[in-house]
């Protein structure tokens, strides 16, 4: 008897739902896209109206013979693709390689991978949505048309390889802006100034908030010295039994926060890269597996909701159930149901990200996940859980101290009330820059600490001298990578689903690295950005990009998308023709140093490539001696003794540390190295936590010594870390090879490609300590670090052509 074909993207999703289904139905996997725009063409015909050229995707010819086949034998082809506008084009292109009739009830979505969610959709399939079809076609058009002409003139003009988008553009001008507004910071004095107190035998604190009853900041040592000056005249009037101070108002107020509601794709990647170091790459990828299904005591199941979404609505039956668990944990006082509603301008095609069952616990399934698959479910099913509990009830004090003129002022909280807080508190990004006066009066909420019961008319008595300070304002931050999620989701660029091939683009193309997770820009990213904004305002031009936006979006609900592409494509090719001509040839600054090439005696200058600067012969192309670039961290290297740990770069732009006598020595470190342990002597590395918390560690397991606080304070949960930056290790010859990017000779062949640099790879994950190197894979290692690379070998001449794919 034939079947009912179910066409999914993914073989995961596939088995899933084909222990959901029983024996009517085959499932089976298109793998992706089958069909897209050519690489080596435009493939679209500005002449017809942007009408784009699909061809099958080289490789997917046999999935497509197979799909036809079955199809054919089939009683009847269901298209299950994801819920967005990628899953609906791909169900399209299926529909035109299979043959299936225009407008025939074809599509079933489902946001939750659930045996009760499918069958819901079994018995309502409907017609492709043209419209969300639309709105990816036009924005994949868009994106081509930018990438394959604006691409093009940089290869002509700076330097082949490099690529140009309508968003990665955009993201490396903010974080070049970042970087030129930390360079231009004047830092600005102030001064703070702290009265240690007690009152009926209890010690506190109160910090100058002003005098004569306005706020006055200290702003130099001259007006903190004057404050001291009045309040030691005071206390010398007062004699030794009074006191200058006096309780001059108290406060007391009763605060609520609620709490954040459950994730959007941007807010989950955004917390997952605070709590747990992950890179958006694999946070996506890990929910992909989340949602796609896992075998979860003998049942495959999809445990969370669909991740792409920039919704916070959730169902009801799911807020039913996330009640009930509450009461039966919590009790009555901790419930309080909400729905969620969806934000001005969000499409609100899916509900927020939330476990499929809040009584899958993450105890309850701890034994059927990966390390990270358990990590990130804890994360949403705790977000989801807390978004539906009461908020916290703080009771806080703020105490007006005078001493004369002058005012001084405690603040204080207590918890009341705990609220979500048992069970999850919300990450915080890096402040941006601190300014002069800030205070604890100036926070949003007082840090949590009590102050003694206080009257009006009250004398507190100073126990210890007063305590000024000197400070200075502090620049914005760099970007990390939630930073910069955070940044583009604000100002409405691109979409949560791309960021992870956004952040990968302009970090392979050499824009922008990474150190300490902070993005810095090179200059090649900066001479770029700069060239951009002169000949294509609008293309960085963050208003007109996040408006382009909101065009695209328009599309779903029936605005036509070839006159969105003509209006913005005319001015456009104008541009494209006016920098054809006016634009000379760029040449990329080189920076000359005190070394001599060894070679010919020429001085040598710093050329940057892909992967980082190295030192390149002034002679080039008559004489092709080149060197890496080799930071010393002033560390000795633990295992040889002989050469210093130095600053190298991996294949994906990572910094880590490896020893300068490479490949003799192998010693890697992910961390910073910062001194030697006083006890065993190994290397201590610098590590940070969470709200900039950091300490130094022993990259010995079995010492432990730490610095820089008590045990406990500012020590990372569970896997906050970074994984794929583990503290330290001794890796074995086959992992450490992969550093040959920075061995003499390795950049010779990257210089008749511009200046680019080594393909170079580094440990992927290093393995634990042995005391010895091996060749075998560590327990926690990536199995990609078993894979051998002829990137890994640093006489292997790297080629590439200039005409590369711009999308890449």
């Amino acid at each position: 008897m034939p079947k009912s074909l179910v066409i999914v993207e993914s073989p995961a999703k596939a088995r899933t739902l084909e222990r959901f289904l029983g024996r009517g139905y085959e499932v089976a996997a298109s793998m992706g896209h089958l069909r897209d725009l050519p690489r080596s063409q435009l493939g679209v015909d500005l002449a017809e109206g942007f009408v784009p050229k699909y061809i099958t995707i080289r490789g997917k010819g046999p999935i497509v013979s197979n799909l036809r086949q079955r199809a054919r034998r089939a009683a009847r082809v269901l298209l299950a693709t994801d819920p967005d506008r990628e899953g609906e084009a791909i169900s399209w292109h299926l529909c035109s390689l299979l043959g299936l009739p225009e407008g025939a009830p074809v599509r079933i979505a489902f946001h939750e991978i659930t045996q009760d969610a499918v069958r819901r959709a079994l018995a309502e399939p409907r017609p492709i949505d043209r419209n969300l079809v639309d709105a990816q076609q036009a924005r994949r058009v868009l994106d081509r048309l930018v990438g394959y002409q604006l691409s093009p003139l940089l290869w002509r003009k700076v330097r082949g390889g490099l690529s140009a988008g309508r968003v990665q553009s955009v993201a490396v001008r903010l974080i070049v802006d970042r970087e030129r507004e930390i360079e231009a910071f004047q830092p600005e004095e102030y001064w703070t100034l702290s009265a240690p107190l007690a009152l009926d035998g209890r010690a506190f604190s109160a910090r100058y908030w002003g005098s004569d009853g306005e706020r006055r900041p200290l702003a130099n040592r001259a007006d903190t010295d004057a404050v001291v000056a009045d309040v030691e005249a005071l206390a010398q009037a007062a004699g030794a039994d009074g006191s200058p101070f006096i309780v001059a108002r108290v406060q007391k107020r009763e605060r609520r926060r609620n709490p954040a509601p459950t994730f959007t794709t941007a807010t989950m990647q955004q917390e997952a890269a605070r709590k747990l170091g992950f890179t958006v790459r694999r946070t996506m990828r890990v929910a992909q597996e989340l949602y796609e299904g896992l075998s979860v005591g003998g049942e495959h199941v999809g445990l969370i909701t669909y991740m792409r979404t920039d919704s916070v609505r959730v169902a009801a039956s799911a807020v039913e159930e996330a009640r009930g668990f509450v009461l039966s944990r919590w009790g009555e006082a901790f419930s309080s149901p909400r729905q969620g509603s969806a934000a001005a301008g969000a499409q609100d095609a899916h509900e927020g990200i939330r476990p499929t069952s809040v009584l899958r616990t993450p105890e309850s399934v701890a034994g059927d996940l990966g390390r990270d698959q358990l990590r990130l479910y804890r994360l949403i099913w705790a977000r989801f859980v807390a978004s539906q509990m009461s908020a916290v009830v703080l009771d806080t004090v703020t105490a007006d101290i005078a001493a004369g003129r002058h005012t001084f002022r405690a603040s204080g909280s207590t918890v009341k009330f705990a609220g979500f807080t048992v069970l999850y508190v919300e990450g915080r990004d890096e402040a941006e820059g601190s300014r002069p006066g800030q205070g604890a009066d100036d926070e949003e909420e007082p840090e949590p600490s009590t102050l003694p019961e206080m009257a009006q008319g009250q004398r507190p008595f100073l126990r210890e001298p007063l305590a000024p300070a000197q400070h200075f304002t502090e620049p914005p931050p760099r970007y990390s990578e939630a930073m910069l999620v955070r940044a583009l989701e604000e100002k409405g660029i691109g979409r949560p689903s791309t960021y992870a091939t956004i952040i990968e683009t302009i970090t392979a193309r050499g824009y922008v690295r990474r150190e300490q997770r902070r993005f810095h820009p090179s200059d090649l990213g900066s001479i770029v950005t700069d060239l951009l904004h002169e000949h294509f305002p609008n293309i960085v031009d963050v208003t007109f990009t996040a408006g382009m936006e909101q065009d695209l979006d328009a599309i779903e609900t029936g605005k036509p998308w070839q006159g969105v592409l003509q209006e913005f494509y005319g001015p456009f090719a104008s541009a494209l023709q006016r920098a054809e001509d006016n634009i000379g040839a760029v040449t990329l600054p080189a920076e000359t140093t005190d070394e001599v090439c060894p070679t010919c005696g020429r001085p040598m200058v710093v050329r940057r490539g892909r992967f980082g600067p190295f030192l390149a012969c002034s002679g080039y192309p008559d004489c092709k001696t080149t060197r890496p670039i080799l930071e010393r961290t002033g560390v000795n290297c633990p295992r040889c003794g002989q050469g210093q740990l130095v600053v190298r770069r991996s294949r994906r732009g990572r910094t880590f540390y490896g020893c300068e006598r490479y490949p003799d020595c192998d010693y890697v470190l992910w961390e910073r190295p910062v001194g030697a342990c006083p006890v065993c002597e190994q290397p201590l590395v610098e590590k940070r936590g969470r709200q900039g918390s950091h300490w130094r560690q022993c990259t010995n397991p079995e010492c432990g010594h730490r610095e820089g606080g008590p045990v406990g304070e500012g020590m990372p949960e569970d896997g906050e870390e970074a994984a794929e930056e583990s503290s330290s290790a001794q890796v074995g010859p086959r992992v450490a090879a992969a550093v040959a990017a920075s061995a003499p000779g390795a950049a010779v062949a990257a210089l008749g490609d511009g200046g680019g640099a080594v393909r170079a790879a580094a440990p992927r994950r290093p393995a634990a300590r042995t005391g010895k190197a091996t060749g075998t894979r560590a327990r926690g290692a990536s199995p990609r670090s078993r894979r051998g690379s002829k990137a890994g070998d640093p006489t292997r001449p790297q080629a590439r052509s200039p005409r590369a794919d711009p999308r890449r």
